[in-house]
């Protein structure tokens, strides 16, 4: 089995695809050790605990700046003894000192087509995508680079903006046609050795 931690601090929806994934047997060698969370109150701490699982809140409240805060999270995954890491919606989001521990083990998801508006986030993406105008949108799974942010891509998935789209409504139907069926994939296939990464890119090879 493939220890994993998962990072998540929202509403806990990408946690959920993956809890489902899981349950309908789709990632047999995945176990959930931890869900660690930035946010006490996030429903998707709700959700692990409903599903049985350790969860852990680490306040970057306490702590000086971002870096210390990375470091403890690296350090909290390290004594899990984990060997996967997956963002599934974590604020901050993964720190350079985890990223560089974990190359190639740090599994996110972005909700645009990489590289079209990889340095926005949530609901930012979905009004970018609708004042430029464009066609077509959806997300990228990828493997997080040294610095936290989007390395090797994994997968992509994309949908047609609609003319009578709003922010809210392109961000659902991203986060349903593309996020939620993107991230269980990709975790799919990493913990079946099907990416091989090489000179920043990564080749399916299953």
């Amino acid at each position: 089995m493939i220890r994993c931690v998962i990072l998540a601090s929202g509403s806990g929806t990408k946690l959920q695809s993956l809890l489902d994934s899981i349950f309908f047997g789709e990632i047999p060698e995945l176990e959930i050790v931890c869900v660690i969370s930035s946010d006490a109150e996030a429903n998707a701490i709700v959700r692990a605990r409903n599903a049985g699982l350790e969860t852990s809140f680490i306040d970057p409240g306490v702590f000086p700046n971002e870096h210390t805060y990375d470091l403890a999270i690296r350090n909290a995954i390290r004594d899990l003894d984990a060997e996967l890491v997956i963002d599934a919606g974590f604020h901050p989001g993964v720190g350079p000192e985890t990223a560089k521990s974990y190359k190639n083990k740090v599994i996110a998801i972005q909700p645009s087509l990489v590289p079209a508006f990889q340095d926005l986030r949530g609901l930012a993406v979905h009004e970018a995508v609708l004042q430029r105008g464009l066609k077509l949108t959806g997300a990228t799974a990828y493997l997080a680079d040294e610095q936290g942010g989007v390395g090797p891509i994994l997968l992509q998935k994309a949908v047609e903006v609609q003319e009578d789209d709003t922010a809210v409504s392109l961000q659902r139907r991203v986060l349903r046609q593309c996020e939620w069926i993107l991230l269980p994939e990709a975790v799919r296939l990493w913990c079946a050795g099907a990416f091989e990464v090489r000179s920043g890119r990564a080749k399916r090879i299953k």
